[in-house]
């Protein structure tokens, strides 16, 4: 979009690599595996740049919240879409079992399993020393959750979006970290399912769209 410019308006959005956080979204194995019950398709491919892009901020020691669903076997916590797959019996992403993980690419060594009762309280669930584990109730990261303000105490103004299934989660985070202002970077190559129309709509409001994982691995590592 020609307004957006190269001037003051551009200043406000364009992502700051010193104050910036990562963001996976859902790359649990129930939607990443092969043959998983709920696979995305291209999921398992984009896991490569998903885990270059994790291994570049964890050298800079930027802040990486690994952001997960887990449906309850009742239903009573999950989207009124799919609640009733999950009611007639449906176990995906189901707390305690190995593919409510975060696939192990992603993870850094030594971290533990998740801890689905810490988690579903709201809490964020350290796994390295600035990397975390996050439940997100809906499609959004920030949706019925304290994502806003634990960036916040931690300085952050710009996030980095990748993961699993554009059209849904990763789009809907994206949107809403707009609505609140964060400079905002993603990484379609370390992203499953994504598309033109949508990557152009999303340049349209300010968004830095990555040409390549290794573009958002040299950005990380410098201060442009």
């Amino acid at each position: 979009m020609r307004w957006l410019g190269s001037g003051g308006m551009a200043s406000y959005v364009r992502p700051d690599p010193t104050s910036s956080a990562l963001l996976t979204i859902d790359v649990q194995r129930d939607f990443t595996d092969e043959g998983a019950p709920a696979e995305i398709e291209g999921t398992r491919a984009a896991v490569p740049g998903m885990r270059d892009v994790v291994e570049a901020f964890r050298a800079d020691g930027a802040p990486i919240v690994h952001v997960v669903r887990l449906y309850r076997g009742d239903g009573s916590n999950v989207d009124a879409c799919r609640r009733r797959a999950i009611e007639e019996g449906a176990e995906i992403v189901r707390p305690g079992t190995a593919g409510a993980e975060v696939v192990p690419e992603l993870t850094p060594e030594g971290a533990g399993p998740l801890d689905p009762e810490e988690l579903l309280a709201g809490e964020f669930q350290r796994l390295g020393p600035r990397e975390w584990a996050m439940y997100k109730p809906r499609w959004s990261a920030f949706y019925g959750t304290t994502l806003d303000d634990r960036l916040q105490a931690l300085g952050i103004d710009t996030v980095v979006v990748c993961g699993c299934n554009f059209p849904n989660c990763p789009r809907t985070t994206i949107y809403d970290a707009s609505a609140r202002d964060y400079r905002i970077g993603v990484v379609p190559d370390a992203t499953s399912r994504t598309y033109d129309r949508g990557i152009a709509e999303l340049e349209d409001i300010g968004v830095r769209v990555f040409e390549s994982v290794d573009d958002a691995r040299r950005w990380i590592a410098t201060d442009d």
